[in-house]
């Protein structure tokens, strides 16, 4: 079982809400409220702090009430700002850049934008959710994707090669090497080669430490 982490759900679909905290509590986690807009979150979410509860992480669908745009994205961003410990995965039905980029745009820890259709997927919706929580990204491949594409027109990974764009693009999924390397049907220390050469390629030292990982990442995805 994987760690336990204390969740709260924004989600304005009272039968999604129930169904992510019926996924989450079966595997050992626990979520300790769950709220139906962007204002309630940001109220439980201070509610909480202020009591010494603050939750590890937040599950929150990009859009809810009362527009149904943008409420639970900003939400989140505000969260982030005032939370910098705070996890923060976002739901969206579809790809939405803007979106993605903007929660990116602040702290480079804890952060995760998934596709709903990605919650059907048990165990990886799970995974995204403890990675997040623990200061990790998650991020979908069809948003990694959209966003390469369009990185591609940038100066800033011009220097990676084909390889280690795509070695860049599962780091930005929140894959590990091991992971990476299967993935790809490569050698552990193949991957480690192709991601020291994104370190370096990236001005990004030793001296940073593991924070060069996400570092690359968000160098990535802000391309």
């Amino acid at each position: 079982m994987e760690d336990r982490v204390r969740v709260v759900i924004a989600e304005d679909s009272v039968l999604l809400r129930e169904g992510l905290t019926r996924l989450l509590t079966d595997r050992g986690h626990d979520v300790v409220a769950g709220v139906g807009d962007g204002e309630a979150l940001i109220k439980t979410i201070t509610e909480l702090d202020a009591a010494g509860e603050l939750p590890d992480v937040v599950v929150a669908d990009v859009r809810m009430p009362p527009t149904h745009t943008d409420e639970g994205v900003r939400a989140a961003v505000q969260l982030r700002k005032a939370h910098p410990e705070l996890g923060v995965l976002v739901l969206s039905q579809y790809v939405e850049e803007r979106y993605a980029t903007e929660l990116l745009a602040g702290s480079s820890r804890g952060v995760g934008y998934l596709l709903k259709d990605r919650v059907a997927e048990v165990r990886e919706f799970v995974d995204a959710v403890v990675r997040v929580a623990g200061g990790g990204t998650a991020l979908d491949p069809e948003v990694v994707a959209q966003l390469l594409g369009r990185s591609r027109k940038q100066d800033v990974l011009a220097g990676l090669t084909p390889r280690e764009r795509e070695v860049l693009g599962l780091m930005a999924e929140g894959r590990t090497n091991s992971a990476i390397a299967r993935q790809l049907v490569v050698s552990d220390g193949a991957v480690e080669k192709h991601v020291s050469n994104i370190f370096l390629k990236l001005g990004l030292s030793p001296s940073d430490g593991d924070h060069r990982r996400v570092l690359a990442v968000l160098t990535y995805l802000r391309s």
